[in-house]
């Protein structure tokens, strides 16, 4: 029988103008466009798995996470690049970790969340 747990997930993010996103996603964020399909939806892949990117009058409205990506060493490289493109890091000091250049760290774990122009949240982990 099979189960969930066998089978590969996708990430989706809600977007309110998917020509701006498109930009984003595929310019500044330097994703592969794979697929730009009926209705508006852009199929991105990122490593072994695929993110869809769909237009929704709810977008923005996530306050959570909406996507991860596990950079493992190459944080600090890919926070630099889109630091330079750009992109505005968040910072929550409540979480009490150390923060310089866009990065929360706690031991040997590194961290850093940033927006889409709609404003979910993206986030990148040294895992």
């Amino acid at each position: 029988m099979s189960t969930l747990k066998d089978k590969a997930s996708s990430a989706m993010v809600a977007v309110s103008d998917i020509d701006r996103a498109k930009a984003f996603y595929s310019d500044t964020l330097g994703l592969e466009l794979e697929e730009d399909g009926m209705g508006g939806v852009l199929v991105y892949r990122t490593g072994s798995t695929h993110l869809l990117v769909y237009p929704s009058d709810f977008a923005g409205t996530n306050k959570a996470n909406a996507v991860v990506w596990d950079c493992g060493e190459d944080i600090e490289a890919i926070v630099a690049d889109l630091r330079g493109k750009g992109v505005r890091f968040e910072h929550y000091p409540e979480m009490g970790a150390d923060y310089a250049d866009g990065i929360h760290q706690t031991d040997n774990f590194r961290m850093a969340w940033f927006k889409d122009p709609d404003g979910n949240i993206l986030h990148l982990n040294s895992a």
